[in-house]
């Protein structure tokens, strides 16, 4: 069977689709936006976690794993993070032999069947709420075969499907896949490339024309704007959003006010976390935002 690196299966979320929903969590993402609240999900592979609070720096992972690089944080002395690969017999070496349990690994390579059989526990609580399987990420369509074998096999068991996608894919693969789902929740950032680009290190191209073409061909399409300050959150640009929508047959739009909540993820990876100090939105904050959208005839909605 087909494998993919999954760093979390997620039960009874009731915000990824509609029911109860099991949220499959595929590591890789083509993009690097700034205010990422899963920077764990980028990288392909296992990735290793350094927690300074429950570190005694008393240097038995580098003893454990003496081929490792070394860095000092907060005074500790311990294997770096982010220079040894978390997918290597050093790394899970060092985080066996943590004493403190300082050092984790997130990301596993599972198979299908072994991601199905994790859905299938829950499968009566899809039934009784018309909830389901919503694959996220990351992003799961970087992972397109173990996709297509995992949706086969949920379709088998009358499985209702989604997907959370950027939809930065080539757009064989997702005109391939999209049609395989249920529920499509799709992002839209922003409409304006260069800023795409510039903070996401996005193509408008691929995200824009798949988005365009899912509005013309899937009976269910969500798209969803995470309204971030200082890259999408002007009344302008939500008009330019709202129209374009319109000029591809949107009707609406989910509004995902900007939140800090992945800021101390960034210091278990030992990066950098490139928004902080901004404070968190609240639906109260963009009541005026809203109404842009809603002025331009697109249901605009929290």
């Amino acid at each position: 069977m087909r494998t993919a690196t999954v760093f979390n299966i997620q039960k009874f979320s009731l915000n990824d689709g509609p029911g109860i929903r099991t949220v499959v969590f595929l590591k890789g993402c083509p993009l690097r936006c700034a205010w990422c609240s899963n920077p764990e999900s980028q990288l392909r592979a296992p990735q290793l976690e350094w927690k300074e609070s429950a570190c005694v720096g008393c240097g038995t992972c580098l003893a454990a794993a003496p081929e490792a690089p070394a860095c000092v944080r907060a005074g500790k002395r311990h294997v770096d993070v982010r220079a040894l690969r978390g997918d290597t017999d050093a790394a899970r070496a060092a985080v066996a032999a943590c004493p403190a349990h300082a050092l984790t690994l997130t990301g596993e390579t599972k198979t299908v069947e072994e991601v199905l059989a994790v859905c299938l526990q829950d499968q009566p609580f899809y039934e009784d709420s018309g909830g389901g399987v919503t694959l996220s990420g990351g992003e799961a369509l970087a992972w397109p075969a173990f996709c297509e074998e995992l949706l086969a096999c949920l379709r088998a068991e009358g499985i209702d499907t989604c997907i959370e996608t950027e939809a930065h894919v080539a757009p064989e693969v997702f005109q391939r896949l999209a049609p395989q789902f249920d529920h499509l929740l799709v992002d839209l950032k922003h409409v304006d490339a260069a800023k795409l680009r510039a903070h996401a290190g996005a193509r408008a191209d691929l995200m824009l024309g798949n988005l365009s073409w899912a509005l013309a061909h899937h009976p269910d399409v969500l798209p969803r704007t995470p309204v971030i300050p200082g890259f999408n959150d002007g009344l302008d640009e939500a008009r330019a959003m709202a129209r374009w929508l319109r000029a591809h047959g949107g009707t609406r739009v989910q509004l995902l006010p900007f939140h800090n909540f992945g800021e101390s993820k960034y210091d278990l990876l030992d990066r950098a976390y490139a928004l902080q100090g901004l404070k968190n939105l609240r639906a109260e904050d963009l009541r005026d935002y809203q109404q842009a959208y809603l002025d331009e005839g697109i249901e605009a909605f929290f």
